[in-house]
C-alpha cells in the first residue's frame, strides 16, 4: 500500500465534533486561484458577515504573490476578483467557494490569468452556441509519488483489465473517486460521469457540455475539489500527462466540440470544416495545449498508448489513436460532436478553449498577443513523479 500523508490520519471524528459546532449568521467563504506555474491552485479563507447570494456579495481580496509565483516581494499585493460562486461539500451551507481571478497592482490580469482573454472570445461568438464537454484523466499517487496501490518495489498486471474495471485488484482508489463525484454535484459543478482508465489508479471524470468559459470554470473547481479530497484521504491527486514511463497510458484532458449548426442534421460537414481548420494549425495548438508549450505532451503525444504522434495531425471516426476523433454514433446520424484529444491533462481549460474557437470560428484573429505565446511563457514549479 502506498504511504499515505500523516494529516490524513489524524482523528477523524475529533474534527467533525468542530465541523458540526454552529457558527451563527457569519459565512466562511474560501476564495481559491491559479498561481503562477498555472496549474496548481491555491486557497484561502475568510469570514463574511452573512452569506453571500451573488458574485455581487463577495469583495475583491488580495494574497502574497511573492509566494505564489506571481509578484516580487517589493511590490507584491496582488487583487482576487470572485467571478464564479459555488457551494462548499466540505463546510456545508451556508458557507461558499469561490473563483477567483488575479489581477496585477496595475489591475492587468496576472502572466496566468488566461480567463480574461477567453471570456473576450467567447463573447465573439455568442451566436453560435459553441460547447465544450472536457474529460479530465488524473492519477491517484502515494505522498511518495509512487502510485497508489501499486505493489511498492515493481509493477501491477500490464494494462488490459483496468479500464472501467470492477474488484479490488482491478479498481484502486473506488472510495476517493465517488467522494469526489458527490462533492462536485453539491457544489453546483455539471459532473456528467466518471470512470476507471487504462492505467491502474487512473482515473476521469467529465464537465460539461456548456459554453467555454462556463465549462472552464467549473473544471477548475473540479480540480480544486479533487485535490481537496485527495487531501482528506492522504493521497495526491496528479494531472501529469506522462507520469509512468513505459508501456502505461498517458492523461489527457480531451476536449468535445460543437455548435448550434452542427449539432443539427447535416451538421458532420460545420464539423469536417473545423477539424480541416484544426489541422492548419497542428503545430500552435500543441503550443498551447499543456503548460510548458508542448514539452509535456511531447512525453505522451507518442502515437502509442491511444494517443496520436505529437509530429502529426489525423482524424478519424471511433479512433482513438488520431488527434481529432468523430465519436462512431456521430458519424451514423451525421450531426454532434467531435473530440480533440490532444489537450494534456494538465491544460488550462480558458487556454485550450480559446485556441479552437480562435482557429474554427474567428479566423485566428489576435495578432501577436497569442494564446500559445501566453501559454508558452508560464512559469514553471513542478516535479514529475517516475518508477
Amino acid at each position: 500500500m502506498s504511504p499515505v500523508s500523516a494529516s490524513s490520519r489524524l482523528n477523524k471524528n475529533l474534527h467533525q465534533h468542530y465541523r458540526s459546532l454552529p457558527q451563527g449568521d457569519v459565512a466562511q467563504v474560501t476564495y481559491v486561484w491559479i498561481d503562477g506555474s498555472g496549474e496548481t491552485l491555491r486557497c484561502k479563507t475568510r469570514t463574511l458577515e452573512c452569506e453571500p447570494q451573488g458574485i455581487e456579495d463577495l469583495p475583491e481580496w488580495n494574497f502574497d504573490g511573492s509566494s505564489t509565483y506571481q509578484a516580487d516581494t517589493s511590490n507584491s499585493d496582488m487583487h482576487l476578483v470572485p467571478v464564479r460562486m459555488f457551494r462548499d461539500p466540505f463546510a456545508l451551507d451556508p458557507n461558499k467557494l469561490v473563483l477567483c481571478e488575479v489581477l496585477k497592482f496595475n489591475r492587468q490580469p496576472a502572466e496566468t490569468n488566461l480567463r480574461v482573454r477567453c471570456r473576450k472570445v467567447m463573447e465573439d461568438v455568442q451566436d453560435l452556441k459553441v460547447w465544450f464537454g472536457m474529460e479530465q484523466e488524473y492519477t491517484l499517487l502515494g505522498v511518495d509519488g509512487h502510485p497508489f496501490d501499486w505493489p511498492q518495489n515493481g509493477f501491477p498486471g500490464r494494462q488490459g483489465p483496468y479500464y472501467c474495471g470492477v474488484g479490488a485488484d482491478r479498481a484502486y482508489g473506488r472510495d476517493i473517486v465517488e467522494c469526489h463525484y458527490k462533492a462536485c454535484l453539491y457544489a453546483g459543478i455539471k459532473v456528467v460521469g466518471t470512470n476507471a482508465e487504462v492505467m491502474p489508479s487512473q482515473w476521469e471524470f467529465q464537465v460539461g457540455p456548456g459554453e467555454g468559459l462556463d465549462v472552464a470554470d467549473q473544471l477548475w473547481m473540479a480540480r480544486f475539489l479533487l485535490h481537496r479530497v485527495c487531501e482528506d484521504f492522504g493521497v495526491v491527486a496528479s494531472l501529469d500527462p506522462k507520469p509512468i514511463t513505459g508501456d502505461w497510458n498517458g492523461a489527457g484532458c480531451h476536449t468535445n466540440v460543437s455548435t448550434e449548426a452542427s449539432r443539427a442534421e447535416g451538421g458532420l460537414q460545420y464539423m469536417e470544416e473545423a477539424i480541416e481548420k484544426l489541422k492548419e494549425r497542428h503545430a500552435q495548438h500543441i503550443r498551447v495545449y499543456d503548460p510548458r508549450g508542448g514539452q509535456d505532451n511531447l512525453r505522451r503525444l507518442t502515437g502509442l498508448q491511444e494517443t496520436s504522434s505529437i509530429h502529426s495531425f489525423t482524424a478519424g471516426v471511433a479512433d482513438r489513436g488520431a488527434s481529432v476523433r468523430i465519436p462512431r454514433q456521430v458519424g451514423l446520424q451525421g450531426w454532434g460532436y467531435f473530440e480533440d484529444r490532444r489537450p494534456a491533462a494538465n491544460c488550462d481549460p480558458y487556454a485550450v478553449t480559446e485556441v479552437i474557437v480562435r482557429t474554427c470560428f474567428l479566423g485566428c484573429p489576435g495578432g501577436g498577443d497569442s494564446p500559445e505565446t501566453k501559454s508558452s511563457s508560464i512559469r514553471t514549479h513542478r516535479s514529475k513523479s517516475t518508477i
